[in-house]
């Protein structure tokens, strides 16, 4: 930032999107806006303003968005912003400019501007701050977890596509007091994460081999217009099963539950087996889906001696009051550290309450996971 300024550069091709977002971020007073109109234009732009923030289209003609992003992250990392549509191919876009280094999104108003774009101006005042406070660094953690990913498909781990839901037991025991059977040391992996997190999930879930047998439940702080895509693509890029939780599924072994956005997921007991289920959101949580009862569900129902909590990137503290319960009790728990997080919030808010187990980048989490697991 250029003393209390706070420089942004918008790229839209839509004039009418240029000026509204304009209007928009330069209404608290203290943030200057630099437009351009595609691609091309950014990077020229990008080069002669140096802007704390980008905020970035992803279709435009000349030069798209995710190929304009692909060039700041290689030449002039800065914290990028996607302004993408909750369209389903908006959403995919939108997860692969998150892998490709974008820090965050907002949905992009349909409709008539003038009114959308009324009720979307504090969640991008508030974004776009965000993002000027997140750490992005040259060539750094999104490349090096995109190459462990591609040395993991390399190795095979991700080829299941025929037999992969073979031989798994029908469902996981509750187990309060004991194992599950057929589990190892761990009846069930937690995650949470929220800014920068879906860069990082891809490249956790690519590292567990078809044979990882304890179940993971996800919450990552998503609207539900993205999760579903989420799940498409973690599905499409690791070795185990993926889905988003929609209503009540059987939670079984090796299989990754992802929560539905804009509510929570819980487990629960039907019978002998755990369940789990999208319920929703909860007034008592602040961000969703929420980490924290989540977790605070799983202690309900799964011995935490054999839970593994993992709290990765994000604002805020959704997750660390639960999981240090979870440690408490017995549970591991890892907090991504400061160096690899884009926004130490949530990991951070668990190492101040004493709640992490290991503290660990984001390329050594997957590795500490299997060994515990």
């Amino acid at each position: 930032m250029n003393g209390s300024t706070l420089k942004v550069l918008v790229v839209d091709d839509s004039a009418l999107m240029r000026k509204a977002l304009k209007t928009m971020l330069t209404a608290d007073g203290d943030v200057e806006v630099v437009l351009a109109r595609n691609g091309e234009d950014a990077l020229d732009v990008l080069s002669r303003e140096e802007p704390d923030v980008v905020t970035l289209d992803v279709n435009m003609p000349v030069m798209d968005g995710l190929t304009c992003l692909s060039r700041i992250m290689d030449e002039r990392p800065v914290p990028v912003v996607m302004v993408s549509s909750i369209t389903e191919r908006g959403a995919v876009a939108t997860l692969e400019a998150l892998e490709l280094g974008a820090v965050d999104y907002v949905a992009k108003p349909g409709g008539t501007v003038s009114l959308n774009m009324s009720e979307a101006a504090e969640e991008i005042r508030r974004k776009v701050r965000r993002a000027a406070a997140a750490r992005v660094r040259p060539g750094s953690l999104t490349s090096r977890l995109r190459r462990q990913r591609e040395e993991a498909f390399a190795a095979g781990r991700p080829s299941r596509r025929v037999d992969r839901r073979v031989d798994r037991p029908a469902a996981v025991s509750s187990a309060t007091g004991g194992g599950t059977g057929g589990t190892g040391s761990t009846d069930l992996v937690l995650v949470g994460s929220s800014t920068g997190g879906p860069a990082l999930l891809s490249a956790l879930l690519s590292q567990f081999p078809a044979d990882f047998a304890a179940p993971v439940l996800i919450a990552q702080h998503m609207p539900a217009s993205f999760t579903g895509a989420l799940a498409n693509r973690l599905d499409a890029s690791c070795a185990l099963p993926v889905q988003e939780v929609t209503g009540m599924v059987p939670v079984l072994p090796g299989h990754v539950y992802v929560a539905r956005g804009d509510a929570d997921v819980v487990l629960g007991r039907r019978g002998d087996s755990l369940v789990v289920r999208s319920t929703p959101a909860g007034s008592a949580y602040r961000w969703h889906p929420s980490v924290d009862r989540m977790v605070a569900s799983a202690l309900e129902h799964v011995d935490p001696r054999r839970t593994i909590g993992v709290l990765l990137t994000g604002m805020g503290d959704d997750g660390a009051e639960q999981m240090a319960r979870l440690k408490a009790r017995g549970g591991r728990t890892v907090a991504e550290s400061e160096e690899s997080a884009v926004v130490w919030g949530m990991p951070g808010q668990l190492v101040a309450r004493d709640g992490a187990t290991r503290v660990l980048h984001a390329d050594q989490i997957a590795a500490q996971v299997l060994t515990w697991a």
